[in-house]
């Protein structure tokens, strides 16, 4: 069964990417991104699926991007911010290693900047980053298998961080 040796979670701005490709790159398997895969699905941004389609529509081309990188990729894989919320997705990811990037608002806030290409983020990326984090870190808790802070930490130490958890389980 093909199996990834590591699945990211966590809020906007944790990390999931960058975190992701240094891990990839450290472990010497390939990256896969949920986000760009619901991308390519759709054949355009995010912002553009949320604009055109709706935040349905979005949520139905992520829960497919997951289920199938959780089915097919042998490597990393980085889960958009909200694809935890869907049950169909939380049930998926029981027996893998779950990694959560734990944030906190302001270094979020700092890393998403003004969010233009975060549609949930739009209107006042503070309160809303906020509203997420209340609403998802539960989820993100009680998923995660292995948890690691990301404040003021270079992506690099985050990795090694990963890497040796994964190495001692």
């Amino acid at each position: 069964m093909t199996r990834p040796k590591a699945v990211l979670i966590g809020p906007p701005g944790s990390g999931k990417t960058t975190v992701g490709t240094a891990l990839a790159e450290r472990l010497g398997v390939p990256l896969r991104d949920t986000d760009a895969d619901t991308e390519a699905a759709a054949g355009k941004p995010i912002g553009e699926i949320f604009i055109d389609d709706g935040e349905e529509r979005f949520r139905e081309l992520e829960r497919a991007a997951v289920a199938a990188a959780l089915a097919e990729h042998e490597g990393v894989v980085a889960l958009g911010g909200g694809a935890v919320l869907a049950a169909e997705t939380q049930e998926l990811l029981a027996g893998h290693t779950v990694v959560y990037l734990r944030v906190g608002l302001s270094e979020a806030i700092k890393r998403v900047g003004l969010a233009a290409a975060r549609p949930l983020l739009v209107l006042n990326p503070r309160s809303q980053m906020r509203k997420l984090l209340e609403e998802r870190l539960p989820i993100y808790e009680r998923l995660g298998t292995l948890h690691v802070d990301t404040d003021g930490r270079e992506p690099a130490d985050v990795a090694e961080e990963i890497v040796k958890a994964l190495e001692a389980a």
